[in-house]
């Protein structure tokens, strides 16, 4: 297998490893990555960050490409799964999502990787429910019936998908969703809200810190 290029933080030791995928317009290195994985590993959860093959061709040239349909690059993730996996130590779990697009991705794949035992959950940060200003064109369909325990966190004003939307919306059970206050697709709030950008990326760093812990050890 091609080796993928990556990004690791935290301990190479902890309990979960979280492979942590980008959005559709910015790549592995993007600020709000950066923070969340340093904020992960703070609290002592690993984080493997790559990049999709359309993404690190803008490396190399600057021709600015549309970025390919979610589910043509699910079979990109599930090499990353396997990448990475075989770079675990024993007992460690694995979580899989991302940010925007790379959590839609994950989630498209999250079911057969659970029931392979393969994946332990799944976590999104800012899930595309519909594109903005299209609250009609949902992308959703799979969310309805999914089995992997999963955790999106998601900015309450998100034109992704705001608190009114989601919450008229029907999802599966084993779908936690968790309000990020004045949230944007960043989750970043209004400066006038009275809340803050980094208030609610180490907010959402705790509620990936209780999920991955609730888990049962991999065996």
């Amino acid at each position: 297998m091609t080796a993928l290029h990556t990004l690791d933080a935290g301990p190479t030791d902890a309990a979960c490893r979280f492979i942590l995928a980008h959005g559709a317009g910015a790549g592995m290195d993007q600020p709000f990555l950066d923070a969340m994985a340093t904020l992960l590993a703070e609290r002592a959860i690993a984080t493997t960050r790559f990049e999709f093959a359309y993404m690190a061709a803008r490396r190399i040239t600057p021709k600015r490409t549309v970025p390919p349909k979610a589910e043509t690059l699910v079979p990109e993730y599930e090499r990353a799964i396997a990448f990475v996996r075989g770079r675990m130590p024993p007992g460690q779990r694995l979580v899989i999502g991302g940010k925007s697009m790379g959590g839609r991705v994950a989630s498209l794949l999250a079911d057969a990787a659970y029931r392979q035992g393969l994946v332990t959950g799944l976590v999104c940060l800012g899930y595309p429910f519909h594109p903005p200003k299209k609250p009609t064109v949902l992308r959703t369909a799979h969310l309805t019936h999914l089995m992997c325990p999963t955790l999106i966190a998601q900015g309450e004003r998100d034109p992704f998908g705001s608190r009114a939307e989601v919450e008229a919306m029907t999802v599966s059970s084993a779908i936690s969703v968790h309000w990020m206050p004045d949230g944007d697709h960043d989750l970043s709030p209004r400066q006038a809200s009275g809340f803050t950008g980094q208030g609610n990326l180490e907010a959402a760093a705790d509620l990936i810190a209780d999920f991955v812990g609730s888990g049962p050890p991999k065996v």
